[in-house]
């Protein structure tokens, strides 16, 4: 039978803000995220079984447990999908806890792709529902474009494009996402409200922050020192950290910038994951 293949896109919170701490004891957000060209690669095949197949490989895949992302979706859409089974083998390129959402990016990919070619019939609440029971940031993966999360969980696209080269930079350890948000001790007032136009350009983006970045410093200082560090870069717009980390986003206008930029970091952090993408 015909195999499948997509694209699952790396997601990158340009900005990320804590506003509260719910009773649930999940914190309220907001964020204005983008996805990179920096992709996994999810092949999809139709197969004459009595189950479904995961297989991960590549560069990122090891440890990855057999209750992942995927497999969840799968449970909780089997129901919806009664008489056919799939094969999927994903190729990991996106690193494991470095705030890109990887294995969420996945399952948004793998649901888009049932609802489009394979006539998988949910509803918006159908989504929002299934995407929460698997984590956060899948409903993010949902768009197509820049975009930006509303405190009240409202998500928009926003209408200008932001062409970056980004400069994505993670040491040799991965942050868990519970404990650094279980060490957030403040919280930000919403910079973006559904009402209010804002207008996107560099020099607003250059203000925005990241405030997982001081409770991932204080568990991890060598974070903190390696923005230090990029923010010495030539040309370099801004650099923040994305999601809970530990994947650190320089920000440039032209890739030749980028390029000279990758240089000095390849030099000072030798055994560092650290390439250039752009975002789509």
């Amino acid at each position: 039978m015909k195999s499948n293949k997509i694209k699952s896109y790396a997601k990158i919170n340009i900005s990320l803000g804590i506003l509260n701490k719910l009773k649930s004891n999940f914190h309220k957000i907001e964020s204005l995220f983008s996805f990179i060209n920096l992709h996994d690669e999810i092949s999809i095949k139709k197969v004459n079984s009595r189950n479904h197949k995961v297989v991960f490989y590549g560069k990122f895949s090891k440890g990855i447990s057999k209750n992942n992302t995927i497999s969840n979706l799968l449970k909780i859409i089997k129901n919806k999908l009664p008489d056919q089974k799939y094969l999927i083998k994903i190729n990991k390129k996106i690193p494991q806890k470095s705030g890109m959402g990887g294995g969420s990016m996945n399952a948004s990919s793998l649901l888009k792709f049932l609802i489009k070619d394979q006539k998988l019939k949910l509803s918006s609440k159908d989504i929002l529902k299934i995407s929460s029971k698997i984590g956060s940031d899948v409903v993010i993966g949902m768009q197509n474009s820049s975009s930006i999360l509303y405190g009240n969980g409202e998500i928009k696209n926003i209408n200008n494009k932001i062409n970056l080269y980004t400069l994505l930079v993670k040491p040799n350890f991965g942050c868990s996402t519970k404990t650094i948000y279980n060490n957030v001790k403040c919280f930000s007032k919403p910079i973006f409200k559904v009402s209010k136009r804002i207008n996107i350009n560099y020099k607003f983006l250059s203000n925005l922050r990241n405030d997982l970045e001081d409770p991932a410093f204080r568990k991890y200082p060598k974070l903190k020192k390696i923005k230090i560090f990029m923010e010495k870069l030539d040309n370099i717009l801004f650099i923040n950290m994305t999601g809970s980390g530990s994947t650190m986003v320089g920000y440039f206008v032209s890739k030749k910038a980028g390029l000279n930029a990758i240089k000095k970091l390849n030099k000072k952090y030798k055994n560092y994951w650290c390439i250039l993408s752009k975002t789509i």
